[in-house]
């Protein structure tokens, strides 16, 4: 069984890899309304740790939020993924990691109706820090270097001061790797 792990082999040990990539998030803050969708594009670096184990990092621009009967929310950040990625069979890896993200962008309406006097918005001051545990899936065609990734971000932190609220990202992208 350990000598067909071998034959999954995806990156030479020491090998650097470059990943462009672009997609789009279905995101949503928990307790929240609907999903938003919204634009995900960076790069990720991958260093080849051993045959079928690599290390990533990255940086992604990614358009996040939710939007329903109480308002909408709109917050990009530039995440930064550092994820450990285990190939199980060739051209498959299995991903999971921590991801820093920092808020470069909100807009935030929320409406609240008050009895006598209708709806009104207030803003709400978004935190400029997120933190989450992405875990994810891609995989590699065999006869290009084009990778697709699908990967959930698990938000820990909340996104405002007195908010239980936290992201929650869904993330589709198509990329294209190559040895540097």
């Amino acid at each position: 069984m350990l000598s067909s792990v071998g034959a999954f082999a995806q990156n030479a040990v020491g090998q650097i890899t470059l990943q462009p990539k672009i997609g789009l998030n279905v995101a949503n803050v928990t307790d929240g309304g609907d999903a938003r969708i919204g634009l995900a594009a960076g790069a990720e670096l991958e260093y080849g740790l051993a045959d079928i184990v690599g290390i990533s990092a990255g940086a992604i621009y990614s358009m996040q939020g939710s939007k329903g009967d109480y308002g909408t929310l709109k917050a990009d950040y530039i995440n930064i993924p550092i994820m450990c990625n285990v190939y199980v069979v060739k051209g498959l890896a299995v991903k999971l990691g921590i991801q820093p993200g920092f808020k470069v962008n909100d807009k935030v309406e929320i409406k609240t109706g008050i009895s006598g006097i209708g709806d009104i918005e207030r803003d709400i001051d978004l935190k400029s820090f997120d933190f989450s545990i992405p875990v994810g899936l891609s995989y590699e065609l065999p006869t290009i270097p084009l990778v697709i990734d699908a990967r959930y971000n698990w938000g820990l932190t909340e996104i405002a001061k007195d908010y239980d609220h936290k992201n929650s990202v869904f993330q589709f992208t198509v990329g294209y790797k190559f040895a540097l």
